[in-house]
């Protein structure tokens, strides 16, 4: 786990315990999910709500391997994506309104993920730039429609700025940053992160499945 999250999210959670000032920990009701846990996932093409096309395509790239490490068996996203474009499914809002028996009768799939991207893209400061990405998720069973995991991140990754006390050179810094740094790359960068924040949350997060050594042990279940 600390190599997914790095030894520094875990000194800053520790130091806040040790403080008192620990935020409060509510713990996801994983009912529904103990009662028709999965073994394949399909992930649709995501509602983009943000005013980037990048985004839908940056989503797709970054969530296979994190459902896969959680333990899942995921449809190849592309293959997915290919066979909904050739039956003239294009729009991620129109893709989610397929009927579950439609989907379960082409794919197979004991779960569908539905997704909405929220937020994605760059906001820039004076010094630095900041990528923001805001996904929202669903995870349904097919045979019964029972919602089995949901959950929202709203994920803000920060260019490094820092090495210089210079004012003129943080600002040198920070246009060269602008200028070659390709927000696309940013972006999918930050939704990789985004993504793994919010499947592996020790919380709140999704269960391991049953390609995952842990699933045996995993609290969550």
């Amino acid at each position: 786990m600390i190599g997914r999250y790095g030894v520094g999210a875990w000194v800053l959670l520790a130091a806040l315990a040790l403080s008192g000032c620990a935020p409060k920990v509510v713990n996801y009701d994983y009912t529904a999910y103990q009662a028709h846990p999965p073994v394949s996932i399909l992930v649709l093409p995501p509602v983009n709500h943000s005013v980037d096309v990048k985004a839908r395509d940056a989503y797709l790239s970054t969530v296979t391997r994190p459902l896969a490490e959680e333990g899942y068996y995921v449809f190849p996203v592309w293959l997915v994506d290919h066979y909904l474009r050739a039956n003239g499914e294009t729009d991620g809002t129109q893709i989610q309104a397929i009927p579950l028996s439609k989907l379960k009768s082409v794919f197979h799939p004991d779960a569908v993920l539905y997704t909405t991207i929220d937020h994605w893209g760059q906001k820039y400061n004076i010094v630095q730039s900041d990528t923001v990405v805001g996904l929202s998720c669903r995870l349904v069973d097919t045979s019964t429609g029972t919602l089995l995991w949901n959950g929202k991140i709203n994920y803000v990754k920060s260019s490094d700025q820092g090495g210089s006390s210079s004012p003129l050179a943080m600002l040198i810094s920070a246009a060269l940053t602008q200028i070659f740094s390709s927000a696309s790359i940013q972006g999918r960068l930050a939704t990789s992160e985004a993504n793994i924040l919010l499947f592996d949350n020790p919380n709140t997060g999704l269960p391991y499945g049953p390609y995952n050594a842990l699933s045996k042990t995993d609290a969550r279940r």
